[in-house]
């Protein structure tokens, strides 16, 4: 079992050249395990968990409905903004400047075969760096993401998760919002859910901008323990 992964800081990269990386990263994994099943080997799988900031951009999961967008091509193309349908589950997010996108491509069979527990330990590294801010997060039943004063009429959401997975090789994640121009979750139904806030960790803090850099260090760090894993670059 290996317990490594990969760290790998993109940048700001398109969504849809990511969108591609992951797919090759994800497809030459789940090519090594039927390799392994076939012919009897016990080659070693990689793991990578990829960071990236998107330029605006709209996506729709596999179960999501296209009326949650709001904007027609002509508005979006005034918004500098791209859209696509992809095949993560949930239903429509936004991603940008400012939010800190992790895409873990693991092999889970490296670490455990339970997608409801992985779902809850991405959950858990960005409840568990939340709180290294001050803020007391957690989740909302029957949804996934994170989330501040549930229960309350002041929800509101501050990362979004949708992940897609086959022969226990998982790709897409989490967008935690971490600087974000708020404005732009105005022209969706965010996740497709009414009447529930987004927010941005910079807003919460009531401050400027927030070190994106110090987010990720200690969301990896929380990563790390959640599921014993050794990161290396």
């Amino acid at each position: 079992m290996n317990k490594k992964i990969q760290l790998q800081d993109l940048g700001q990269k398109d969504y849809k050249s990511t969108w591609e990386y992951q797919e090759e990263l994800f497809g030459a994994i789940v090519d090594l395990k039927i390799k392994n099943r076939r012919e009897e080997l016990d080659l070693e799988t990689p793991n990578y968990l990829l960071f990236v900031e998107h330029p605006h951009v709209y996506t729709l999961g596999k179960s999501g409905d296209l009326e949650n967008l709001l904007l027609n091509e002509k508005q979006l193309e005034a918004k500098g903004a791209t859209f696509y349908k992809i095949n993560r589950g949930g239903d429509i997010t936004y991603h940008g400047p400012g939010q800190i996108v992790g895409y873990p491509i693991l092999d889970l069979e490296n670490f455990f075969t339970d997608i409801h527990k992985y779902l809850r330990f991405l959950e858990e590294s960005i409840i568990l760096t939340l709180e290294e801010y001050g803020l007391k997060c957690g989740r909302s039943e029957g949804e996934t993401g994170v989330w501040l004063d549930t229960g309350t009429p002041f929800a509101r959401k501050i990362c979004a998760l949708g992940v897609r997975a086959s022969r226990w090789v998982t790709m897409h994640g989490f967008a935690l919002n971490v600087n974000v121009d708020l404005g732009y979750f105005d022209n969706i139904i965010p996740c497709g859910i009414r009447g529930k806030g987004v927010t941005s960790l910079n807003v919460e803090l009531v401050v400027e901008k927030v070190d994106e850099e110090e987010v990720k260090n200690k969301i990896k760090k929380h990563l790390t323990a959640l599921f014993e894993a050794e990161f290396i670059q």
